[in-house]
């Protein structure tokens, strides 16, 4: 077979899997070791991997079906590669399998050229039927996630097969840029792939990229104008451009210098104020006390798996746990910085329960907070999210027809 030619797209898209399934590096780090290449390419390579990584099962069922054994692994991520871009990207049939041949050769793997073309080929012609006939969304859930999500489970699931859109907060007075929908919770929506830099309104501080559940914890605060409020784990700093635009006089803590220094460059543009502090918010105490104070606490991710499908590869069950403990020990250090009759937001983008309702039950418990529960009409548009116990939990299967939202968890609590 003549050797073909392997394209910067695919070598980059074939970095990206590797650096997930070989080394289990997030998406966004394995992207950043990739800034020597074209952001176009890069771009396109992103695109490619995180729709092998939405679609895993599924695609593997299909390439199981005309492989009589299991390939080596870097054989795998060629043939992933292609069969994503025949079957999910709509690339033509005739350029999927010759750069992945491509891609073969250029990695050494020459002498598995031949099936690589071979079961590609029989994937362009009989792919597509294969995959409709399949459950994709059971198949490219773990079952560990698939089980803890329940009677949602499903929806959640199926909302995972597709980009996310992008979202954005607005500034007061600031207009949605053009093309852009407006939530009923006051986001502003593009299509999945907008470059929000080439968006006019951008350079001029009119906005920030935020989904629009994420923008929901800060607003559960209530006015806070005036007020002296602490967003913990701040950076990369949505929550505290929320906050700093209602008129807070916000102090923003995070425990990384170089993400805290993005949270900076993102308030630059946005024309806003906070103060930024390094530190750790297990250690660190200060005085006088919060009026207010937003926990955005570290967690396991599963909410945002639509933006992060590398997730359903990375986490494990046992994370969750080990997860739940440092929550524990943020919602003490939180609950130690607020005023007596301050509230505390406690939010995570997490699907999982142990990270939501059960941490706030266990505070209540030992900490002298308790709930404030949310009143229908302070989401608009999602009275569903609120639970019995007057918390907020999104997931991806709501707002179907709008195009869903990532999964968070939030509870407003009342220290005594």
């Amino acid at each position: 077979m003549k050797p073909q030619t392997s394209d910067p797209t695919r070598e980059a898209a074939f970095a990206l899997l590797s650096a997930v399934f070989d080394r289990h590096a997030p998406l966004d780090t394995a992207l950043d070791s990739l800034r020597a290449i074209p952001a176009r390419d890069r771009a396109a390579a992103h695109r490619i991997a995180a729709a092998v990584l939405r679609r895993t099962g599924s695609l593997d069922a299909v390439l199981d079906a005309y492989l009589t054994k299991a390939p080596p692994i870097p054989v795998r991520h060629a043939l992933r590669i292609g069969t994503a871009q025949l079957l999910l990207l709509g690339a033509p049939a005739h350029a999927a399998v010759s750069t992945a041949v491509g891609l073969a050769h250029a990695r050494g793997l020459g002498k598995f050229a031949g099936l690589v073309n071979a079961v590609l080929r029989r994937v362009a012609t009989e792919g597509k039927a294969a995959l409709d006939a399949l459950d994709a969304p059971r198949l490219d859930t773990p079952q560990w996630l698939w089980a803890s999500w329940g009677a949602d489970g499903r929806a959640i699931a199926t909302a995972h097969q597709n980009e996310a859109p992008l979202d954005l907060s607005l500034k007061p007075g600031a207009k949605p840029p053009e093309g852009a929908v407006l939530l009923p919770t006051g986001s502003a929506r593009l299509p999945a792939g907008t470059d929000v830099t080439t968006l006019a309104g951008f350079a001029d501080g009119d906005f920030w990229v935020q989904d629009a559940a994420a923008a929901l914890p800060a607003r559960l605060l209530g006015d806070v104008a005036g007020q002296r409020v602490l967003d913990l784990c701040a950076a990369p700093g949505g929550k505290t451009a929320q906050l700093a635009a209602a008129g807070a006089i916000v102090t923003a803590l995070d425990r990384d210098p170089a993400r805290l220094e993005r949270l900076r460059g993102n308030l630059a543009r946005l024309d806003l104020t906070a103060e930024t502090i390094a530190a750790d918010a297990l250690e660190w105490r200060p005085e006088p006390k919060f009026d207010a104070i937003l926990l955005d606490a570290p967690c396991s991710a599963t909410g945002t798996i639509r933006r992060h499908p590398e997730i359903l590869h990375l986490r494990r069950k046992h994370d969750i746990a080990a997860c739940a403990a440092i929550q524990d020990r943020l919602l003490d250090a939180a609950a130690s910085m607020l005023t007596p009759g301050g509230r505390l937001v406690y939010a995570v983008c997490s699907l999982q329960n142990d990270e939501g309702a059960e941490r706030i039950d266990a505070a209540c418990a030992r900490l002298g907070l308790r709930r404030d529960p949310l009143e229908p009409g302070e989401v608009p548009g999602l009275t569903e999210a609120i639970t019995a116990s007057g918390d907020l939990a999104t997931h991806p299967g709501l707002w179907p027809d709008r195009g869903g939202m990532d999964g968070f968890f939030a509870a407003r609590l009342i220290r005594s």
